[in-house]
């Protein structure tokens, strides 16, 4: 059976448990990564040689395997398995799997290195099998485990990692695509770290292209080499070194290499940049990026790298580089850097992202995008402030899938929106001393929400806070007329009472013809989409699919009869992406690897104290068991609940009895627990008394407990009897199931309601948002100042009156 690709993610993350304390994150990555890598290339090329890859006999992970409980493991791996890979594999820097002061000495190393050994060794893990074609499920895992170890790692050592979602943003925006591109396409990071914004950059492409990265940290640009082969890029060439001081691709002539794409997420602010480089003045540095423009400062090295990758471009080449908003409107040499680059007419675009994004700082920082074609005839620059398009997530912030499409739209179609994007003349750039400060160009601050005094002494609600609803009206033009009517000139009174706002606006003919239209959209997509996913078969991609539906909604909700903000259509796209993330991504998985299969198994699970297995009955992943209990035996599970809520009943009058007899003087007041053995015992002291002693409403009652717990247990044995037939019948229903009655359940039954009802929650929630904002302006003026001076003067008329008739004697 195939592995779900959220149970990859899971399985591997545990691996690091067994190194967690022991070090620092930054530093057990590299330990969990070379197991990863090393468990990887030997399922996948253990027998054959793959480009320049090669796995010795005797190095192996099942080589590694039978090391398990040695004395001497740690050692072992790092002669028998890490040394003969360090060629053939491509391992060059490694961790030393024989350091005690990391791995513990003694038994504790042995046991440490054997128990992480044994989490690969999960017969699910069986990466030469588990793998949908082309579609990376090993290098998404590794991404996975890269931004996890990033955020373990602090502002201190997560720079090591692009976030995921700004890498995708870079690949699509400087405008690589797959008819664009072929195997002679060049692509380069001066600052790779461990490869993730490159290898976004190929698959963009969706094709092969040359890889060519540099990393001047050793450990990571390991790292960045063993990512390269575990995305199907073994060709790649990662070099080590210093970048600005020492580049590693050059030409015959000794000058640098250029290339077709440059993307970077360089150190911020470097500090020691210019170590080793000539400084002198522009002509110093042999490479000759800063002629021109001149030397950036000493101890800031932004614009250094900045420069390095413009140098690197060929003459059509395109290029983006992340770095902090400084550069774009700090002053003395870098003014002058930044002004000779926008008249160059390099910079084609800016993109200001949201703070706390990456891993080694928490400032915000932009998007510079460089395109060299046609730079003499630029005569703009494109700005987009996407600062507060963002999710938190844990201690970060991380783009959404919605804010990223959006971003991509807007950019690559140079869209003008309202607070979000502008295209900005360089002779307004000019008159700002070609100062590029995004809020200098595009004010994205929300509107204040003013109070009226007016309307707060003489009642009413403002027209020009009714008019700013404007997106609502123009979809419903009458629905204003039937929730408001003119006071004055400047001033409405609500038509309804405030608690009929809602059911007014749900009930407009308006209304329901845009509900009704919405729900049409989606009933086209949903049949559109229904055939594709029930042709999917046995080694889809499931990239593609999401890809091909996702698509599909946005420009669904795009059309001209369903185009309106009050649903953006961002937001639809959000909710079937969430979807896909959730389940339906590991549902595609299952089916590229078995097909249409919905196959049962055991949840067995060890016990940590006995180390026994431990049977928790049985699932299956495709179709849940509740998916076939509800289309087969939803009779079957009604009469379930109708006992259970018989249970309850029975709960709420023992409840009830004990709450009117649990106290003191009350007869369960003696009781140190009310239940069935001390309401027996009380019973049997009462039939030992003499008919004449025996309190007859005491009896009544004890007898009345015993007897609902009694036919409470009954119902309890019930229950479960009823949940076991149940259950068997659902597990026996399984093997009796066709494809077509699969399909129909999984894609019927399970997707398209799930990505139905979320739909139907967005658009639910239009209503629910006029609403609530017609309520907050009504509520707000309801009282005006005069009323209220009028309710505290009849107040304070009955304060007194009750003073005088208590005998007091009131003055104002």
């Amino acid at each position: 059976m195939a592995i779900k690709k959220s149970e990859l993610y899971s399985s591997l993350w545990a691996s690091c448990d067994e190194l967690r304390g022991s070090m620092d994150a930054s530093q057990y990555k590299d330990y969990v990564l070379v197991m990863l890598y090393i468990k990887y290339v030997s399922d996948k090329y253990a027998d054959v040689t793959y480009g320049s890859i090669e796995v010795p006999k005797g190095a192996s992970f099942k080589d590694m395997v039978a090391l398990k409980g040695c004395a001497d493991i740690g050692d072992k791996i790092n002669k028998k398995i890490i040394e003969p890979l360090k060629t053939t594999g491509k391992l060059l820097e490694v961790p030393n799997f024989n350091d005690p002061n990391k791995l513990g000495q003694g038994k504790e190393m042995v046991d440490r290195l054997t128990n992480l050994i044994a989490i690969f060794e999960n017969p699910a893990l069986d990466f030469g099998k588990n793998r949908a074609d082309d579609d990376d499920i090993m290098g998404d895992a590794y991404e996975y485990l890269m931004r996890h170890f990033a955020t373990e790692s602090g502002k201190s050592k997560g720079q090591f990692y692009t976030p995921a979602e700004v890498s995708r943003i870079i690949a699509k925006v400087i405008g690589i695509t797959k008819e664009n591109t072929q195997s002679t396409t060049e692509v380069y990071d001066p600052t790779c770290g461990s490869g993730s914004l490159l290898l976004k950059v190929a698959e963009q492409a969706g094709k092969s292209i040359s890889i060519y990265g540099q990393e001047k940290d050793s450990a990571t640009s390991g790292l960045a080499r063993m990512n390269m082969i575990l995305h199907n890029n073994p060709s790649s060439k990662i070099s080590m070194g210093n970048t600005l001081a020492n580049p590693q691709f050059v030409d015959e002539k000794g000058n640098l290499k250029t290339f077709d794409y440059v993307v970077a997420n360089p150190p911020f602010s470097d500090k020691r940049w210019s170590a080793g480089v000539f400084v002198e003045d522009e002509l110093a540095d042999k490479f000759h990026r800063f002629i021109g423009f001149g030397v950036p400062p000493e101890k800031n090295g932004d614009y250094a790298y900045l420069l390095h990758i413009v140098r690197s471009l060929k003459h059509n080449g395109k290029g983006a580089c992340i770095l902090p908003h400084g550069v774009l409107f700090r002053g003395n040499a870098e003014a002058e850097i930044r002004k000779k680059l926008i008249q160059k007419g390099y910079i084609k675009g800016i993109i200001g992202l949201p703070a706390n994004l990456f891993y080694g700082t928490g400032i915000p920082a932009c998007l510079i995008v460089i395109d060299k074609e046609n730079a003499h005839n630029r005569k703009a620059i494109f700005m987009i402030d996407a600062s507060k398009g963002f999710m938190k997530d844990g201690n970060k912030n991380r783009l959404r899938e919605r804010d990223i499409h959006r971003v991509v739209d807007v950019f690559n179609n140079q869209l003008e929106i309202p607070k979000y994007s502008r295209i900005i003349p360089f002779t307004e750039i000019e008159r700002n001393e070609f100062n590029l400060n995004i809020p200098r160009y595009i004010d994205n601050q929300e509107e204040e929400d003013i109070q009226d005094i007016f309307a707060h002494l003489n009642g009413g609600i403002p027209k020009i806070d009714i008019d700013k609803l404007q997106n609502y009206w123009k979809i419903c033009p009458n629905l204003k007329n039937d929730l408001f009517v003119d006071k004055s000139e400047k001033y409405y009174s609500l038509k309804v009472e405030t608690a009929a706002i809602k059911e007014t606006i749900c009930n407009h003919k308006e209304f329901i013809n845009f509900t009704k239209k919405m729900q049409k959209t989606f009933e086209q997509w949903k049949q559109k989409n229904t055939t594709l996913f029930k042709n999917l078969t046995k080694g889809i991609k499931p990239k593609e699919v999401i890809y091909s539906i996702s698509e599909d909604i946005l420009n669904s909700y795009d059309t001209d009869n369903i185009k309106t903000s009050l649903v953006e259509k961002y937001e639809i796209y959000q909710h079937l992406m969430d979807y896909w993330q959730q389940e339906m991504q590991d549902d595609c998985y299952l089916i590229s690897e078995d097909g249409w299969k919905a196959e049962t198994y055991r949840i067995i699970v060890k016990n940590k104290k006995t180390n026994k297995d431990i049977d928790k009955g049985w699932t299956c992943d495709l179709i849940p068991k509740y998916l076939i209990i509800e289309k087969y035996f939803f009779e079957d599970y009604n009469k379930i609940e109708k006992l259970k809520q018989q249970t309850e009943e029975i709960t709420g009058k023992l409840q009830e009895l004990e709450e009117e007899h649990n106290t003191e003087g009350g007869y369960f007041g003696d009781f140190e627990k009310v239940n069935k053995i001390t309401i027996q015992n009380r019973l049997k002291e009462i039939t030992n008394l003499s008919p004449s002693k025996i309190d007859k409403e005491e009896k009544s009652i004890l007898e009345k407990y015993l007897s609902l717990l009694e036919k409470q247990s009954k119902l309890n044995v019930d229950i479960l009897k009823a949940e076991i037939e149940l259950d068997n019948k659902a597990y026996s229903k399984y093997p009796l199931l066709n494809i077509e009655e699969i399909k129909t359940i999984v894609v019927d039954d399970k997707w398209m309601k799930s990505i139905e009802k979320k739909i139907k929650q967005e658009i639910e929630s239009v209503s629910q948002k006029l609403t609530q904002r017609i309520k907050e302006l009504a509520e707000r003026y309801q009282s005006p100042l005069p009323l209220i001076n009028n309710e505290v003067n009849e107040l304070e008329n009955k304060v007194k009156q009750h003073l005088q008739k208590m005998g007091f004697t009131y003055n104002n």
